[in-house]
């Protein structure tokens, strides 16, 4: 490739680091694609570290994003186990910590975020785990083969995956949460309450409105103490306190950041040499009218696909749908939507299923979510009626004896 064709950076090495990469190549740019990523391995899917992979059910050749051969077909260079320390915007280079300067003429900020560690005494102790990167998945499961017992603190998406993991794996685990219940930043009430007896089925002990103040090691054992006078003891600690965005080097270099570095529809941020994308970013959702900052494949995939869309100049695509997803045991989780600020909520339920129901999200006359334990219907249909934005009866919604599926042809048939 001539040195004189445009050249796009990534920064980062993860899923939206990738998607773009391949993205790009997909959409003509023929320029050249240098991808920074911090790790010494090539990007790979993250979702299986607290679940098929932690378990040993998926080697790491099975959760490569693309097999490393596409990369080279593609002709993508890797900078791996490397890292970008400043970007200079007057020379347009991204310098790299051996000092080398990548010069670009696009820059995509793909730096994702890192695991947020609480004012807690001994939360840096070498058996305190955490669990974001491969290499940390490798060091619990070598951690996990001599431990019996378990102590998960964060009672979110990780910790309540990597609970589910281990209790397959005949551990005892507790967990601590400090908010009153689980899953309390995404789901409602009802549904965290769904899910906590699920766990308790399962063998989990989980303890809420719980703030860990100190952990300490002694004779085999690590012990957590509690602000309530608590204290529990296990061989494994795993600390799942959510995340933060990495936006350290955006700062630096002058662009604008709030919750997030801030990126337009074209997840252009406030240089528009610069674009940034994943859970680094915060963009505003014109379907919620507010300002949002995801931290889901999906988002990192699409806002990827966007970027190099605006990059190799094409018509970027329409804002998608934010869905997430989870497995736990037996049962899959699956969300459409954002359910914040939601002011009624509907539960439909399967008699004889106690591990199938939905829940149906509502914001006046508006659906804006839909949550659904192993029912894969009520989460498509309930998807494409968020984004059709049409009143729902919601007395068919509870009503097991309806067809979900005929929620459509009301709806179709009221807007023709």
């Amino acid at each position: 490739m001539s040195a004189s064709a445009p050249a796009c950076v990534i920064v980062g090495g993860g899923h939206a680091g990738a998607q773009c990469a391949l993205s790009l190549r997909r959409l003509g740019w023929s320029g050249r694609i240098t991808v920074v990523g911090d790790e010494p391995i090539h990007p790979y899917h993250r979702p299986p570290l607290s679940k098929g992979y932690l378990k040993g059910e998926a080697t790491f050749d099975q959760i490569l994003i693309r097999p490393v051969s596409v990369y080279a077909q593609q002709a993508i260079e890797f900078r791996l186990d490397a890292r970008v320390v400043e970007i200079d915007r007057a020379k347009r280079a991204a310098i790299l910590a051996d000092g080398a300067a990548l010069a670009y003429d696009k820059l995509v900020l793909a730096t994702g975020s890192h695991n947020r560690k609480p004012p807690i005494e001994g939360i840096d102790l070498p058996g305190v785990h955490l669990l974001r990167t491969a290499n940390e998945c490798d060091t619990l499961r070598g951690a996990i083969a001599g431990a019996s017992r378990a102590l998960i603190l964060g009672g979110g998406f990780i910790g309540l995956e990597v609970a589910a993991s281990l209790r397959r794996q005949g551990r005892e685990v507790t967990v601590l949460e400090r908010e009153p219940r689980i899953l309390s930043r995404v789901t409602s009430p009802e549904m965290a309450k769904v899910l906590h007896g699920i766990h308790r089925e399962e063998g989990v002990e989980i303890h809420t409105g719980v703030t860990v103040s100190a952990i300490r090691r002694g004779a085999g054992l690590y012990r957590v103490e509690t602000k309530e006078h608590a204290e529990y003891a296990a061989e494994l600690v795993v600390a799942g306190t959510g995340a933060a965005p990495n936006t350290l080097l955006a700062e630096a270099a002058g662009l604008a950041v709030d919750n997030g570095i801030r990126v337009d529809a074209a997840c252009r941020t406030s240089d528009p040499d610069i674009f940034a994308i994943g859970d680094c970013t915060c963009q505003h959702h014109p379907m919620y009218e507010r300002d949002i900052r995801l931290e889901c494949v999906q988002n990192a995939t699409d806002q990827a696909r966007t970027a190099a869309s605006a990059i190799a100049g094409h018509p970027i695509p329409p804002r998608a749908l934010p869905w997430f997803w989870s497995d736990q045991y037996d049962i899959k989780l699956q969300m459409a939507g954002l359910s914040n600020g939601y002011d009624d909520m509907v539960l439909r339920r399967h008699p004889g299923l106690p591990r199938s129901l939905s829940a149906w999200y509502f914001m006046g006359e508006r659906l804006i979510a839909v949550a659904a334990v192993n029912d894969a219907i009520a989460y498509t249909v309930g998807s494409k009626l968020i984004s059709l934005g049409k009143a729902v009866d919601r007395t068919r919604i509870a009503d097991p004896n309806v067809d979900i599926k005929t929620l459509m042809d009301n709806v179709r048939g009221a807007s023709s």
